[in-house]
């Protein structure tokens, strides 16, 4: 069975770190980040990937 975890404030220091080492360690992972004026991924924008687009 895959593992699975949901992180909250996953744009956040920690959240970026443990996103990281999760999916390291062969989980799929689901971020949850707080409503903000700005759009700010920066931590998670190199390990994001949007699972509506096509896979390339």
């Amino acid at each position: 069975m895959a593992k699975v975890a949901l992180i909250t404030g996953v744009t956040g220091q920690d959240g970026d770190y443990l996103s990281e080492y999760l999916l390291k360690k062969g989980y799929t992972v689901h971020g949850i980040k707080r409503r903000a004026s700005m759009f700010n991924t920066e931590r998670i924008d190199h390990i994001y990937q949007d699972p509506h687009l096509e896979q390339r």
